[in-house]
């Protein structure tokens, strides 16, 4: 499972999800969106469902990749009943913060309950070598902020032009 808004998707994002399914050999990878994902804006169905179908069209030439719509909030919760949660160096920050849980001990007791975890690097955020998920290098500070203000590039691109050629 691999959670986050991805609004948009990037060609991070969609790195982060080949790295994941080639090196962790996968049967399949979760893009999970959440519905109340933590520091984000409430999200109604409309605007989910909007998403959920660009991100099934943009990925379509990679069969392994689902896209769900979860209720849950935090990574441990929705990870729950995966093997494997992936996700940028970001995302693993947020979950290491007690910030989000009631103390430090509810932080905990998440941490426990993740299956495996992988972590992607991102700028400004330190990987547990142990965690490190190994994505081609200078998707680092690919951003889908940057993507909605206009850093069109970093855009995920329509599945019939990425060039694929082991799937």
């Amino acid at each position: 499972m691999y959670p986050g808004s991805f609004d948009p998707l990037t060609i991070a994002h969609l790195a982060v999800a080949d790295a994941a399914f080639d090196t962790l050999r996968l049967d399949r990878l979760d893009l999970a969106i959440s519905y109340a994902a933590l520091d984000k804006e409430h999200l109604d169905a409309t605007s989910v469902q909007r998403r959920l179908d660009g991100i099934r069209d943009a990925t379509s030439d990679r069969p392994w990749l689902e896209v769900v719509a979860v209720r849950e909030q935090l990574v441990a919760d929705i990870a729950e009943g995966y093997d494997v949660v992936v996700m940028g160096a970001d995302k693993w920050t947020q979950v290491l913060d007690p910030l989000w849980y009631d103390d430090e001990d509810a932080r905990d007791a998440a941490l426990a309950r993740l299956p495996r975890v992988a972590v992607a690097p991102r700028a400004g955020h330190r990987v547990p070598p142990e965690l490190a998920l190994a994505v081609p290098e200078g998707l680092e500070h690919v951003s889908a902020s940057a993507v909605r203000a206009g850093r069109t590039g970093w855009a995920a691109p329509a599945p019939a032009a990425v060039e694929r050629s082991h799937r």
